[in-house]
């Protein structure tokens, strides 16, 4: 049996095709299943994380969000229980700043060491202003032990390259306490459309009106694991579409 996942967005529709089942496809013997490798199941396990936080990115925030790198005073080296207790005091913080002018924060954070030892960290947050505020405005007002670099985000690439950012592997010199982020509760995790049917052949993917298949993002190939086939990829609105 046939499925498809479809996670519909403000301005991308994500698509990935396969088999549900143990069959390849109707007609066909079963797989003969084999054990994965650990560096196969790391590199899958990595693609997961990697697809959910582009998804939860899109879901959330837009090309005016902030993506904000804070960093410390020159020579200040705090081992990450510290910087977790900073990191909790500023969403306090600014989290206070938001509500004040009738907004809700939405964060996702991940803190970092570099090569040479020096702390940052990069939070990703919904921009608010007004007459008399701007978000980092706020953030720089908030965090007292350092500097705040602001840029708006950019949607070039459908985040793909922030989303691999933020759930990049750990370097080797970082401790296991800075491994994963973290993000704000009230983010909305996207949930695909689901749909199954028989089918013992593939067709051709059609993009709905109004929208594109993106050449770059197709991929079609087997499981592996499995040998079933699958594919997934990326649709975009025309020019002057709307999803």
């Amino acid at each position: 049996m046939r499925i498809k996942k479809q996670w519909k967005f403000e301005t991308s529709i994500e698509v990935e095709e396969g088999y549900t089942g143990r069959y390849g496809a109707p007609g066909k013997p079963r797989e003969k299943k084999r054990k994965p490798t650990p560096e196969e199941i790391r590199r899958q396990n990595q693609r997961n994380r990697e697809n959910n936080m582009r998804r939860l990115i899109k879901a959330n925030f837009g090309k005016y969000d902030c993506w904000e790198t804070i960093t410390y005073r020159k020579g200040e080296r705090p081992t990450p229980e510290e910087m977790k207790e900073d990191m909790q005091r500023l969403i306090r913080k600014v989290r206070k700043e938001y509500r004040k002018r009738g907004h809700e924060l939405k964060y996702i954070l991940r803190m970092e060491i570099g090569k040479r030892g020096g702390p940052h960290i990069h939070i990703l947050v919904n921009a608010i202003s007004g007459p008399d505020y701007r978000t980092e405005v706020i953030l720089a007002e908030c965090w007292e032990k350092g500097h705040v670099n602001s840029k708006t985000l950019y949607e070039s690439g459908g985040y793909k390259e922030l989303a691999d950012y933020i759930v990049k592997e750990q370097k080797e010199w970082e401790p296991e306490a800075l491994k994963r982020y973290t993000r704000s509760r009230n983010l909305k995790v996207p949930k695909p459309k689901v749909r199954k049917w028989e089918a013992r052949s593939w067709r051709e993917p059609k993009a709905p009106p109004g929208w594109y298949i993106d050449k770059e993002t197709f991929f079609e190939g087997s499981n592996p694991f499995t040998g079933k086939k699958y594919r997934h990829y990326i649709l975009y609105p025309l020019k002057g579409e709307s999803g």
